[in-house]
């Protein structure tokens, strides 16, 4: 074989391969020029033993790589080479520049949804908030109402009783001293038995909370007196009671009744 025969061989095969290059190898096509023109610059230059040997290594890398972009593999995935490929040739620039408005658009949507969505968080928490305050606010009134009607359920009833009392208490009053002797006895044991009834009147009256007020001589408070006169009294300071007309009474700490009471004033 002479110098040229093989360099002239070299290149009808990158010549063959560039002809045999199918349609969806386009995308190499510069490979596969390179490869032709190497083959070219081989014909020319190489003269030598040693440069035989790499133009023999040459060959063999083109087979190789025809072989290569021969297999099953790259078949398939030639429609997504060549889609990458035609990306490329428009350059990475202009994909850039078309995502960017997309996705600015994108980020604006999501902000807008963000915020509408915290805005909407921000009113349910707000109205969540109101819910259990006026929740807890009720749940405070009922039981105040529940523990207000087991202590002053009975304050009508109550107040009803008082006027039995104050009759009794008056009964008892006007029958003098003198004629409670044993030498009546039946006067003496309806006396006794009245007593015995206001008594236990009165046992009544503490044991549901029920206390009797006589402010005699106490400072006068208007939210448990009712005033029925000012008058100077001798012996009594001023702004006292000096009169207790009719007892006043209290019902677990709250006024049931009023007491009617005469005011010291100064002179």
């Amino acid at each position: 074989m002479s110098s040229s025969s093989f360099p002239n061989r070299i290149g009808r095969l990158g010549r063959v391969a560039f002809v045999l290059t199918p349609d969806w190898l386009e995308p190499h096509a510069a490979a596969v020029a390179v490869v032709c023109r190497v083959s070219v610059c081989v014909k020319e230059f190489l003269t030598c033993s040693v440069i035989w040997k790499m133009a023999s290594w040459c060959v063999r890398a083109v087979r190789q790589s025809y072989s290569l972009v021969a297999s099953p593999a790259l078949i398939r995935a030639s429609p997504r080479l060549l889609c990458t490929a035609t990306q490329q040739k428009s350059g990475p620039g202009s994909e850039e520049e078309a995502e960017k408005p997309e996705q600015s658009a994108a980020e604006k949507v999501l902000a807008e949804e963000k915020s509408q969505l915290e805005e909407k968080l921000k009113d349910m928490t707000e109205k969540y908030k109101r819910a259990l305050a006026d929740t807890e606010n009720l749940r405070t009134r009922s039981q105040k109402m529940i523990e207000d009607a087991k202590l002053y359920g009975i304050q009508g009833f109550c107040k009803d009783m008082l006027e039995v009392a104050d009759i009794l208490e008056k009964a008892t009053e006007s029958v003098p001293k003198e004629e409670v002797s044993s030498q009546n006895p039946h006067l003496k044991n309806l006396y006794d038995g009245l007593v015995m009834t206001m008594v236990q009147f009165q046992k009544v009256f503490t044991k549901h909370g029920l206390v009797k007020l006589n402010p005699d001589g106490a400072k006068f408070d208007p939210y448990e007196h009712e005033a029925l006169f000012h008058a100077p009294v001798d012996g009594k300071e001023p702004g006292t009671v000096a009169i207790v007309t009719k007892v006043g009474y209290k019902l677990h700490g709250r006024t049931l009744r009023p007491a009617l009471v005469g005011v010291a004033k100064a002179p």
